[in-house]
C-alpha cells in the first residue's frame, strides 16, 4: 500500500522560506520519479517541480530559480525548499510520482503567502 505524507506548510510573509516534506512508504519512492504539484484557491492542480532517481530535476517555470526538489533515499522522502515566496505561491502543495497517480494523493500541505 502506497501512503504519501505531506508536512510543512504554514503561512509566511512574502519574500519568505518554507521547506516541505513528503514522505512515502511503500515501493513508490524507490522507482519513480517523484514530484511536487500545487492547487490555488479555485484553480486546477498543477505539477511545480520533480526529481528523478538519479537526481535530476525539473521545473515549472513559475518556481524556476526559486524552488529546489530533492530526495533522501534513506528517510524515503522528498523535499520542496521553496524561497522567495510571493502572495500567488499560496496553495495546497501535494507531492505525487512523475507522471501522477491518481490513487496516490495525500492530504497535501496548505501553503499561505500573506502579509
Amino acid at each position: 500500500q502506497v501512503e504519501l505524507v505531506e508536512s510543512g506548510g504554514g503561512l509566511v510573509q512574502p519574500g519568505g522560506s518554507l521547506k516541505l516534506s513528503c514522505a512515502a512508504s511503500g515501493t513508490i519512492f524507490t522507482v519513480n520519479t517523484m514530484g511536487w504539484y500545487r492547487q490555488p484557491p479555485g484553480k486546477v492542480r498543477e505539477f511545480i517541480a520533480g526529481v528523478t532517481n538519479f537526481g535530476s530535476t525539473d521545473y515549472a517555470d513559475s518556481v524556476k530559480g526559486r524552488f529546489s526538489v530533492s530526495r533522501d533515499f534513506a528517510k524515503n522522502t522528498v523535499y520542496l525548499q521553496m524561497t522567495n515566496l510571493r502572495p500567488e505561491d499560496t496553495a495546497i502543495y501535494y507531492c505525487n510520482m512523475v507522471p501522477y497517480n491518481n490513487g496516490y494523493w495525500g492530504q497535501g500541505t496548505q501553503v499561505t503567502v500573506s502579509s
